[in-house]
């Protein structure tokens, strides 16, 4: 180990950026420090007086802090000791704060984050908050996904037999105007006329693959993208499967019913292997040509860089139809890798960031096989060049 590495770790492990030390460490590892800082103390403070205080922001910047520098065994080390000093524990562990909170996407975020070290009369409130602002978040985006995406009426093509919703009520009337009734002053069809529905077998349905990004910078992107991935297997007119990954992979598909369900089932945090994912869900894609792969990642890649591009190379040459969300949220200017972007938008993959009311359009105008760099264009959504 060198010198420097050795004051590097030294630096970190006291808490404190003395002269001498300070130059071993990278913006990265002051961010680190001020993370650990905010718990234990820099070095300087009395026993026992961490400094995380109670600002709900400051906590939830701390959190994601703690998910992006340290793997999961660590973070729940660090989230126990955050307990015992109080911080946390006041604001996160409190039923009563949980009934009363502003829940938002950050929220629930930071409670499935923290679900492994809550008590279990805390741990039902969280499950509580977190199925209100579920319901609220599918309220808000069901209908606008569903519109987009569920197959509209054949109106070229017409049957006798159709569905109460599906009746052409004017044509009706016409071809049953000698059936007229004057004692009931109606008309009394013996022949319905309505508009066939397009019949899709299974086999001909498009499938669609969320592969989600589930490490601690993505926390609000899995979020919605958990809500999304319920809201179309819902619909009968495509088939949905979701896949979040860190180094791990989880393949919440059967859980889609439940969205709530979805999320306790992510393991936020932890390093990041896009090729490993990208390799699963390949290998579960039978139609390339009906598939659609949505890749929600910041490209900050932990694996094979080389490998993961050529593996989207051969997606797309197969036939499947790649879009890579840098982010699907309504925050800001996502944090991503430029020079991977670039690689992969050299492939021809859209490669940008989302917010949830255009992720609707997104998925409409990916199921015709439309230009999706044109889409984004239009919806003035600025896309990453090709290297």
């Amino acid at each position: 180990m060198s010198d420097m590495e050795r004051d590097r770790r030294w630096t970190l492990a006291l808490g404190t950026e003395a002269e001498e030390g300070a130059a071993a460490l990278s913006d990265g590892d002051r961010r680190m420090s001020r993370a650990l800082s905010a718990l234990y103390g820099d070095g300087t403070e009395t026993k026992g007086r961490g400094g995380l205080g109670g600002s709900a922001p400051r906590v939830a910047k701390w959190l994601g802090d703690i998910r992006e520098f340290f793997p999961g065994s660590v973070v729940q080390v660090i989230q126990k000791d955050a307990f015992e000093r109080k911080g946390l524990r006041q604001m996160l562990l409190e039923p009563e704060f949980l009934a009363t909170v502003e829940a938002d996407v950050n929220l629930v975020a930071d409670l499935v984050a923290l679900r492994g070290v809550m008590p279990e009369k805390t741990r039902e409130t969280a499950r509580v908050v977190i199925g209100k602002v579920v319901a609220e978040l599918m309220e808000r985006l069901e209908r606008r996904t569903a519109e987009a995406i569920r197959g509209a009426l054949d109106r070229s093509r017409r049957t006798s037999r159709p569905r109460f919703s599906d009746i052409d009520w004017p044509a009706t009337i016409r071809a049953n105007l000698s059936h007229y009734q004057p004692e009931h002053r109606t008309v009394v069809p013996e022949r319905l006329i309505g508009f066939m529905r397009q019949q899709r077998r299974i086999v001909d349905l498009d499938e669609v693959v969320l592969c989600v990004d589930q490490s601690g910078s993505m926390a609000s992107s899995v979020v919605y993208a958990s809500i999304f991935a319920a809201v179309m297997a819902s619909l009968p007119v495509v088939t949905t499967r979701l896949v979040c990954f860190d180094t791990a992979i989880v393949d919440l598909t059967g859980e889609l019913a439940d969205p709530v369900e979805v999320l306790f089932g992510i393991q936020l945090g932890g390093g990041t292997d896009i090729n490993r994912a990208v390799a699963y869900c390949e290998d579960r894609i039978e139609r390339p040509s009906k598939s659609h792969l949505i890749l929600i990642t910041d490209l900050y890649e932990g694996g094979n860089a080389d490998a993961l591009v050529d593996r989207l190379a051969a997606l797309v040459l197969s036939g499947v139809n790649v879009i890579v969300l840098l982010a699907l949220t309504d925050s800001g200017r996502p944090s991503y890798d430029p020079a991977l972007s670039a690689r992969v938008a050299a492939l021809g993959i859209p490669v940008f960031a989302c917010t949830p009311d255009q992720f609707p359009g997104l998925m409409a105008a990916a199921l015709r096989r439309e230009d999706i760099n044109g889409w984004a264009a239009d919806q003035d959504i600025k896309t990453v060049r090709a290297e």
